[in-house]
């Protein structure tokens, strides 16, 4: 289908208001995807952070209670 002008590819022979809204709520449901995986890899990353500090410190408790022991015997 050739068009005139751009009023008529806007309109797509009376179907324009349909394909365009179409293509909006696609063109969202993408960017909201790409949002949301944005935002939980970022979370993801912050609780494997989180739990790498959280197994430091348990293992320099665990080093400095052992050390404590030995100093006593």
């Amino acid at each position: 289908m050739a068009f005139d002008n751009i009023a008529a590819f806007l309109n797509m022979g009376g179907y324009g208001f349909y394909v365009w809204l179409a293509y909006g709520i696609s063109i969202l449901a993408v960017v909201a995807i790409a949002v949301s995986c944005i935002l939980n890899r970022r979370l993801l990353w912050r609780e494997a952070l989180n739990e790498m500090q959280r197994k430091q410190r348990i293992q320099q408790a665990q080093t400095n209670q052992n050390n404590s022991k030995e100093s006593m015997q």
